[in-house]
């Protein structure tokens, strides 16, 4: 069973910048499209952005222009550089494939506020 783990969250202020990281095992990130999704304080998990294995980017429309999805296969680790971020942006964040399987992480927590 793959195994998530989410880091690099943290508090940061808004219009604030920071980068969370995806480990997982296996070699997961070369055959499957992978996802990042947030869960905010009441409500539902939802998903923020992925990328295929051709390296293709999709994103919500809450953080296209703003939010960055990448991988490094070698280190099987991916990435979300999150820019200009908002108090709305405040979630736990997991990683996951596409569409998602029963395993998730811990995630990691993003608080955006002043």
């Amino acid at each position: 069973q793959v195994q998530f783990v989410e880091s690099g969250g943290g508090l940061v202020q808004p219009g604030g910048s920071l980068r969370i990281s995806c480990a997982a095992s296996g070699g997961i990130f070369n055959i499957n499209t992978m996802g990042w999704y947030r869960q905010a304080p009441g409500k539902g998990r939802e998903w923020v952005a992925s990328l295929n294995t051709f390296g293709s980017t999709f994103y919500a429309g809450s953080v296209k222009g703003r939010f960055t999805i990448s991988r490094d296969n070698a280190k099987n680790t991916m990435y979300l550089q999150m820019n200009s971020l908002k108090p709305e942006d405040t979630a736990v964040y997991y990683c996951n494939t596409v569409p998602t399987g029963d395993s998730w992480g811990q995630g990691t927590q993003v608080t955006v506020s002043s």
